[in-house]
């Protein structure tokens, strides 16, 4: 069996793989648009987020079999195609489930404590401690917008803090720690919204001026879920007008950050950032290498 891991994962998930005497092609730092000349000879691909298995890519993989995905989110696979052609597709949802968990608690704390204006004054010589009085996450709402795995991980860590919980996506909930709502009722009850859902066409900016509209004046928006779903120009405009107090985002509509309404965001004093690191940790991603090379050996087993 041949193996061509186009993204890098941990090198355990590797030598997992080449223990099984699968031949593994390393092949992460061949250019993605390259792939598809190599790739028809290989029974399975190992990815994260960076290769795309659908089109050319898909087309060329004749022997393909199976598609491991380290990590969670599956929008740069072609389900319906891999379906079509028997090719079983495995990811890793719980490898990083309280990785990106916790980015968006820490993400809530650097909003409500201004703890990025804080470091930013004082590397300009100021001392701004008047202006940078905070909030507490005591008491406060935590509006959960997608109660799938990381959105209950992130009610577990904040109800432990202390704050209200209130969830919509009925289907994954089971939590007592998480009051049953509709989206409209999330909106306007929280202080603090978070996105955890895949960008999907129902999803697609389910973050706009009229879910703004509804929001509490004064809240924050934490988004580390998929770029496309806060419509970031909607965004732009509530934070100016003072609706929306303050907004971080590790994901962007296009990435790396292109698009002019992003650009305009990282303007703002109340918006804070990173580059998609949600699941980027060392634990985090040697959990995820472990597992996805596991699945890939499980599946491979089977034919």
């Amino acid at each position: 069996m041949k193996v061509i891991v186009s993204d890098k994962i941990s090198s355990k998930g590797v030598d997992l793989l080449k223990a099984e005497g699968y031949e593994v092609n390393e092949a992460w730092d061949i250019p993605k648009d390259d792939l598809p000349g190599i790739v028809g000879d290989y029974d399975a691909i190992v990815i994260r987020s960076a290769t795309k298995v659908k089109g050319d890519l898909l087309e060329a993989a004749k022997n393909l079999k199976v598609v491991g995905r380290a990590g969670i989110g599956l929008d740069n696979v072609d389900l319906k195609k891999c379906e079509e052609r028997g090719i079983t597709v495995r990811n890793t949802p719980n490898a990083t489930t309280d990785t990106v968990a916790e980015l968006a608690l820490a993400f809530m704390f650097a909003l409500a404590r201004k703890v990025v204006q804080g470091t930013t004054t004082l590397r300009k010589g100021e001392w701004a401690k008047k202006q940078l009085k905070g909030s507490e996450l005591l008491g406060k709402t935590l509006g959960i917008v997608g109660c799938g795995r990381i959105g209950s991980a992130l009610a577990r860590k904040c109800e432990g803090l202390g704050m209200n919980i209130i969830g919509c996506d009925v289907a994954h909930i089971s939590k007592a720690w998480v009051d049953q709502g509709e989206m409209p009722e999330v909106f306007s009850q929280a202080d603090f919204i978070s996105l955890h859902l895949p960008l999907l066409p129902e999803t697609k900016h389910i973050i706009n001026e009229e879910a703004i509209t509804k929001m509490k004046d004064g809240v924050f928006i934490i988004n580390c879920a998929r770029g496309g779903t806060i419509d970031e120009k909607a965004l732009y405009e509530a934070i100016k007008s003072g609706k929306v107090a303050g907004a971080a985002l590790d994901v962007w509509e296009k990435e790396p950050v292109e698009l002019e309404a992003s650009k305009k965001l990282l303007e703002l004093d109340q918006v804070i950032g990173s580059p998609h690191i949600g699941a980027q940790t060392a634990e985090g991603q040697e959990r995820a290498g472990i597992q996805v090379a596991e699945a890939v050996i499980e599946e491979l087993k089977k034919l």
